[in-house]
């Protein structure tokens, strides 16, 4: 039977409810402006104060918070409001090397790879002890910094951070080698070693996760660490890496960089002293990233890129079940993550009434500061939230029905 496409959950069952246009130019503008509003946090209210101190903005390197090399510095935003939390040092090229020379000399001279694999896990679990302690100051920047839900930072992806350590530092001393079987009288062993220097970049989305999935595993298994945050969402990764070093790590063995793709990602990428560079991000840039290190050292490349998840009905389907999973699916992380189910396929028999109630169900979707208790959904981050808006204007009626009805996007 022939299915229907949803270009996302909500968009195309739109369309049969409002037939207004726009052709000039200046209302577009107009929309735009309004659309803004509704995307954010409710404009009505003040917003409330996070109860956290912003603590580290310089540059880490060599186990110190450093200025940067040329003094700049560029804002991180409150995404709730658009005013500067903070101004973080902007790494530059100079800085990079700084940094990558610090995290060389830690693994060619410093103790942290010479180290039994048992003390390297102790100080992995000491730092999930930690992130436990300050469960909520890190959940908070987090929040301030993304507009991700504060109960949904602070009830799940903080602990989550702290279960991933625990999770890597068990692995520590359980990495062996194998004997393997030879014809002859041949003794013939693998045995598993740390890479090296580790270039890492990450995304906004879900900046303290993906900094655990990054780094829990290099620092398991010997490598040292220059990581650069995205320049949207920098706080959460400078303030847990202190801690790190309070867990007991080594200077050098982890370096945090802020800055941006065309200097320190791109600077990561084709840098000759990196060994490895791993990257969570988009399609086009993972192709620069591997082209860059190809081109360089021919360095080791792992990359987590974008894509667009089908989400598929069948006509047999439990339609309430389908419309709360596809709704979870597409409104998770106000729709920043990059396995959201943004494609969704229903069959023609259930339909229409898969899109009514996706539709009354999206009305009941609590948007507001990510702060209030019972909120859903915060704002979105200023240079996605102009990303959605443009895509909007592909369907002139679903950005007027969006305007009209304030629905949370």
């Amino acid at each position: 039977m022939a299915t229907r496409r949803i270009t996302s959950l909500l968009s195309r069952s739109f369309l049969a409810t409002s037939s207004i246009r726009s052709s000039s130019t200046g209302n577009n503008s107009r929309w735009a402006r309004s659309i803004s509003r509704f995307s954010t946090s409710a404009a009505t209210e003040e917003p409330i104060t996070p109860n956290v101190e912003i603590k580290h903005t310089k540059l880490l390197i060599n186990g110190q918070f450093v200025d940067s090399a040329s003094g700049k510095t560029f804002p991180t935003l409150d995404p709730r409001t658009g005013e500067v939390i903070a101004n973080v040092s902007e790494a530059s090229v100079e800085d990079l090397d700084r940094a990558v020379a610090a995290a060389r000399k830690a693994f060619d001279e410093g103790p942290w790879p010479k180290m039994t694999a048992y003390e390297r896990s102790k100080i992995l679990y000491r730092f999930a002890d930690l992130i436990e302690k300050h469960n909520d100051e890190i959940a908070t920047l987090e929040t301030w910094d993304n507009g991700k839900p504060f109960e949904q930072a602070a009830q799940i992806e903080v602990p989550m951070v702290a279960r991933f350590f625990r999770y890597y530092a068990g692995w520590a001393d359980k990495i062996h080698g194998l004997t393997v079987p030879a014809d002859g009288a041949y003794h013939v062993q693998t045995l598993h070693e740390p890479i090296g220097v580790c270039g890492q970049i990450i995304p906004w989305n879900f900046p303290l996760l993906m900094y655990a999935w990054k780094i829990g595993p290099a620092l398991a298994t010997g490598n040292t660490v220059v990581m650069k945050p995205a320049e949207l969402t920098p706080l959460s990764a400078l303030y847990v890496s202190n801690l790190l070093h309070e867990a007991g790590l080594p200077p050098g063995v982890v370096n945090i960089i802020s800055g941006f793709g065309e200097t320190v990602g791109a600077g990561l990428a084709s840098h000759m002293d990196v060994d490895k560079v791993a990257f969570t991000g988009s399609t086009a840039t993972g192709q620069t990233i591997l082209e860059l290190s190809a081109k360089s050292n021919l360095k080791r490349v792992t990359l987590e890129l974008g894509g667009k998840s089908p989400f598929i009905v069948f006509d047999d389907a439990d339609v309430d079940e389908a419309v709360n999973t596809a709704h979870f699916a597409l409104f998770f992380n106000q729709g920043q993550c990059c396995c959201a189910g943004s494609r969704t396929f229903v069959h023609e028999r259930v339909y229409d009434e898969f899109v009514e109630k996706s539709r009354e169900l999206a009305k009941k979707r609590i948007v507001g500061d990510p702060f209030k208790q019972g909120v859903e959904q915060g704002p979105q981050l200023k240079t996605i939230l102009q990303g959605v808006i443009k895509f909007l204007y592909l369907d002139i009626d679903l950005l007027i029905y969006v305007y009209c009805s304030a629905l949370p996007f």
